[in-house]
């Protein structure tokens, strides 16, 4: 297996794969993960995932939205608050979209099926992936990882305090900084009210997906995982809550090693995905 990194458009790629592929007439099926909120592609056990993907046959894709607040001279650290403050889930759609457009043209370079192309989102990455996948006809599976279910969570009186400063500021625990996050996340929500209505956009998929939350999970609550499930096509879509885990199940940054939770979650996606993505084209 290798990963190697490009930068298109101002948005950090990582492709994990074997190279041998590229010279075989047998297309791999493709994975384009995308990380949440306070997130970037390389915390914690996020490359041992796409590793464990590539290993299993598929070119395994993660990406940077460009206003994550991180930069490719410093990957792990959030030295690019300015742009964190102008993030929006409009901009980060944006984003998901040139990637796929930017795998989909290099495709037969990477050598990549065309045909068996699929998402996985984590936490606020799993709206990113749930309304893409929702407008995009290329996508043909669908992985959320502890997703929102709701683009919407703030309180009544936080969005008023948020109005009346400009902005927001959100501690990060782990790095000890305030995370501003301006109006403007605010003014993208309720402009595209109806494109960022997560659960209407589950309910439009004609595609396999596979929905899992871990039941401890703080952050975003299991309720989430069943409020899409409910929102789903039953036949074509799977709930898997994993018992006495939370939000990331039990992965640390820096990377510690994996958990038995979450090498639960890297076995399920891959026996789901080996399913509903068959039939190479060549």
């Amino acid at each position: 297996m290798s990963e190697y990194s490009v930068k298109f458009e101002n948005i950090d790629i990582s492709i994990y794969g074997n190279r041998e592929n590229l010279n075989s007439a047998v297309r791999m099926p493709c994975i384009i993960f995308a990380h949440g909120f306070k997130g970037f592609k390389d915390w914690g056990g996020f490359p041992y995932m796409l590793e464990k993907l590539a290993e299993s046959g598929y070119t395994a894709v993660s990406f940077n939205f460009s206003h994550n607040g991180v930069s490719a001279d410093k990957p792990m650290d959030f030295t690019r608050l300015d742009m964190f403050a102008e993030n929006t889930h409009s901009k980060e759609l944006e984003d998901l979209r040139i990637v796929i457009d930017y795998i989909y043209s290099i495709a037969d370079e990477l050598g990549v099926d065309k045909k068996r192309i699929a998402l996985i989102g984590h936490s606020r990455g799993g709206a990113a992936v749930i309304i893409a996948a929702s407008e995009d006809d290329r996508i043909k599976a669908l992985v959320t990882l502890a997703s929102v279910g709701d683009v919407n969570r703030y309180t009544a009186e936080q969005i008023s305090r948020w109005r009346e400063k400009g902005y927001i500021e959100i501690p990060n625990t782990r790095t000890n900084q305030m995370m501003r996050m301006n109006s403007g996340f605010l003014d993208d929500i309720e402009q595209n009210s109806d494109r960022l209505n997560i659960e209407k956009a589950f309910s439009r998929l004609k595609i396999p997906a596979l929905i899992i939350h871990g039941k401890e999970d703080l952050a975003v609550k299991y309720t989430d995982a069943e409020k899409l499930y409910a929102a789903s096509d039953k036949s074509k879509t799977e709930l898997y809550i994993i018992e006495n885990t939370g939000h990331t199940f039990g992965i640390e940054h820096p990377f510690k090693g994996t958990t038995k939770a979450f090498d639960t979650v890297i076995e399920k996606m891959i026996e789901f995905l080996k399913s509903v993505l068959t039939s190479p084209s060549r």
